[in-house]
């Protein structure tokens, strides 16, 4: 079981920057699959970018070159650094731990607008 808060979402000009940290309550060390998933309004729940129980990282292609995900495990805290950002990033940004079945945090609303 883990509890995850997210931090670092709100408004922010179509080019900026915006980092997401997601705190985990225990070490994420052992957690095979950790990462970000996004809600915009009328649409589905779909992933960002993750790090996959492989040991790989999987990024979504609407979001690769301007999105990165990092952790830091001795802070048990995830990252996600968003450049570039377009007003189709507006969305609600989700810390998810061991997959869709898994554990979520309670959101981040990330809106890019001028």
């Amino acid at each position: 079981q883990v509890q995850l808060v997210e931090s670092g979402g709100g408004l922010v000009q179509p080019g900026g920057s915006l980092r997401l940290s997601c705190a985990a309550s225990r070490s994420i060390f052992s957690i095979t699959a950790m990462g970000w998933y996004r809600q915009a309004p009328g649409k589905q729940r779909e992933l960002v970018a993750a790090f996959t129980s492989g040991g790989s990282t999987n990024v979504a292609d609407s979001v690769k070159g301007r999105f990165t995900i990092s952790s830091d495990n001795a802070k048990n805290t995830v990252y996600l650094q968003m450049n570039s950002l377009k007003p189709e990033d507006t969305a609600v940004y989700y810390c998810n731990a061991w997959g869709v079945r898994g554990y979520w945090g309670q959101g981040t609303q990330v809106t890019v607008s001028s």
